[in-house]
């Protein structure tokens, strides 16, 4: 009983000499370390935003990237319209019996090869993100950082994203299949002549599919405090659940 009477007299007279601000910064201290509250820097904002980012590119890229990443997942590019109207009609030319299934492996093929080379592109784009961008993906919705990179990327990443489409349709002879098919088609009586852009059609879907991967991971760091791999995604992430 004398010694909690010692420390409790220890303790108001430490607070009578302290000056006011520097009281204040002590109970403010205490609270946080009782509720678990801490603050959170603008660098940690951006660092923790740009950590996320840069983990759902990685995945997206690591996945897509890999064999059958696009061929064999929710992922896949399936023909255009006009494409199939073009198929269905030269499959029953000799030669072209499996015309369909061979196109849909060499456009998918060629996005996964594509992908491998992406990385770079969406990494220059997370460094520009700045301190009130990561506020308001922070605070938003479950899809806001993935917005932003689509929103502030996505002509600059089409414009560098189609040349290595083009390149690996060529790897993968996917143009040259695509011309000897619409050429076999285009001879057939009583038919509206083609010309398919297979380039941007599997551009454009190639990065819808990236994208769409990268929601998902962004969707798990907001919902997960598992997925949360560092000490940084945690903290900052903390304030999100607050909100």
């Amino acid at each position: 009983m004398i010694r909690l009477l010692t420390t409790t007299l220890s303790f108001f007279l430490l607070i009578s000499v302290l000056p006011a601000q520097n009281l204040g910064g002590l109970l403010n201290k205490a609270k946080k370390v009782v509720t678990g509250e801490e603050d959170l820097s603008k660098e940690e904002v951006g660092n923790g935003l740009k950590e996320a980012l840069n983990l759902g590119v990685e995945e997206a890229v690591d996945f897509l990237s890999a064999e059958d990443g696009y061929h064999e997942s929710i992922y896949k590019i399936l023909l255009p319209e006009e494409a199939r109207k073009v198929v269905d009609k030269v499959k029953m030319v000799p030669g072209f019996q499996n015309v369909e299934q061979e196109l849909i492996l060499r456009v998918n093929r060629a996005a996964e090869l594509a992908a491998s080379k992406a990385t770079p592109i969406f990494v220059d784009a997370i460094k520009q993100m700045t301190f009130q961008d990561a506020m308001n993906i922070l605070m938003g919705e479950q899809n806001a950082a993935t917005q932003y990179l689509n929103r502030s990327t996505y002509q600059a990443l089409y414009g560098e994203f189609n040349p290595v489409i083009v390149s690996s349709l060529d790897e993968v002879n996917a143009r040259e299949y695509w011309e000897e098919v619409s050429s076999a088609y285009n001879k057939l009586p009583f038919v509206k002549k083609v010309e398919t852009d297979l380039d941007g059609y599997v551009t454009d879907k190639a990065l819808e599919g990236m994208f769409g991967l990268i929601e998902k991971k962004e969707e798990k760091i907001r919902d997960d405090v598992g997925v949360r791999t560092s000490p940084l995604l945690k903290k900052v992430f903390a304030q999100q659940d607050k909100g």
